[in-house]
């Protein structure tokens, strides 16, 4: 009798699945450091993973620039700089204007009011200093904006993209003052997206990315 083994369509297996977004988390909140070795045998007893899920993990990390493979060497955690970060959030602009303007143009009646209920959602979880509950809503926002573009190949360059810039911005999300900024112009981008009009919502992508990255140059 044949062993059936969930993949999902990148054609990995789910404890490859979860063991990547594992590792990918503990990068991006900085819990590993940039350079930090990353041991195979490790990282299975950390996560309870096998050698080959946390091998195939670490290859798709690196396809995604979070981790630098070192030949005979392993792996490591790629530092990427202050500057690097910029410039990825400079050429994502660009993608992420796309996206937005494509969501205007299809978002539904029903993605409206799940728009609304974010929006509500992340004012409050910023009133209350509540910043990890508005940074998984923030991750939510750009999810479903990328979701309702049907635009798969921004979809697949914003999310490499993010992936190598999102440890800096991370930096900024514990930041009362940053949020508080921050959660406006999300709030105009999704005010955008419902009104349905895709240059409101280029505009309000671009003011957002621009002033991430001057919060980001604050920080060096």
């Amino acid at each position: 009798m044949s062993t059936v083994v969930n993949e999902n369509r990148d054609g990995i297996s789910g404890a490859e699945q979860r063991v990547t977004e594992l590792i990918r988390g503990v990068i991006v909140r900085g819990e590993y450091a940039p350079n930090q070795r990353l041991i195979e045998a490790d990282l299975s007893a950390t996560f309870s993973a096998s050698r080959a899920a946390v091998r195939t993990a670490l290859l798709r990390l690196a396809n995604e620039g979070l981790v630098e493979r070192l030949p005979n060497r392993g792996s490591r955690v790629r530092a990427v700089s202050l500057e690097e970060a910029i410039e990825i959030l400079e050429v994502r602009i660009g993608v992420e204007c796309l996206c937005a303007a494509k969501a205007a143009e299809r978002i539904t009646d029903t993605q409206q009011n799940e728009f609304a209920q974010l929006r509500e959602e992340m004012i409050t979880a910023v009133s209350e200093g509540d910043l990890v509950e508005y940074s998984r809503l923030n991750q939510l926002l750009d999810l479903r904006v990328r979701e309702i573009s049907e635009h798969a190949t921004a979809a697949a360059v914003i999310e490499r993209l993010h992936a190598q810039s999102v440890r800096h911005q991370f930096k900024l999300s514990g930041r009362p003052r940053r949020a508080k900024v921050s959660v406006l112009e999300h709030a105009a981008i999704i005010d955008a997206i419902v009104a349905r009009d895709p240059d409101a919502a280029r505009n309000a992508v671009e003011t957002h990315l621009k002033s991430v990255i001057a919060a980001l140059r604050s920080l060096d």
